[in-house]
């Protein structure tokens, strides 16, 4: 299954957040921002692979989500191959401690 959401707080608020197989986040949201969501999830135990996506790559944003754990991160635009890539690896290493 997959799903769309407006936000941050949206996603957080999804019934079936448990059952998330991997997510792809925007960095720069309203609200919470991608790497405050994939903190939160961490924090609540939800460990899932993220890929995050972004128009403004900042150094430090590329540099905390890979060690918080993220499966990519993609500038746009991005080629979808790379995203394929992205997503492949993530489904592939969900069941590894990351």
């Amino acid at each position: 299954m997959t799903a769309a959401f407006a936000s941050a707080k949206e996603f957080l608020q999804f019934e079936r957040v448990h059952d998330t197989s991997c997510l792809i986040s925007d960095v720069h949201m309203p609200g919470l921002n991608g790497l405050e969501l994939q903190r939160r999830l961490i924090e609540d135990g939800h460990c899932r692979p993220m890929i995050f996506i972004t128009a403004i790559p900042e150094q430090e944003v590329r540099t905390r989500a890979p060690e918080a754990g993220s499966y990519g991160f993609l500038k746009k635009p991005f080629d979808i191959q790379h995203l394929i890539g992205c997503l492949d690896a993530a489904v592939k290493g969900a069941g590894r401690d990351r």
